[in-house]
């Protein structure tokens, strides 16, 4: 059940404090900032996620090369290396990408 409803957009949360949280969003508020530059965001993860900016640290690796990377997204979509797989297919001519940008580049 999610009780708590956001008058501007209409979205849903079970908590009073998400809901808080979330119109932030609304008000353009960025409460956390980086102590190196100054930038700031809305939610705290993505102000953890660009602390890793500052420290080179990229957590995620390929297990197949060893590769590494700062976001999981970045390696779930390098691992399609190594697969060959291309889920995007164009609806018009059927050839497939394996990613989103090649296939609406294309």
């Amino acid at each position: 059940e999610k009780p708590y409803s956001c008058g501007d957009c209409g979205r849903s949360f079970a908590h009073s404090s998400a809901l808080r949280y979330h119109r932030h969003i609304h008000r353009g508020e960025k409460p956390h900032g980086c102590g190196v530059c100054g930038k700031r965001f809305t939610p705290s993860s993505h102000l953890n996620r660009h602390r890793l900016v500052h420290t080179g640290e990229k957590p995620y690796s390929c297990g197949a090369c060893g590769k590494s990377f700062v976001r999981s997204s970045h390696l779930k979509r390098h691992r399609l290396v190594h697969t060959g797989e291309k889920p995007f297919a164009c609806g018009e001519c059927g050839k497939s990408f394996a990613t989103s940008f090649h296939l609406s580049s294309h």
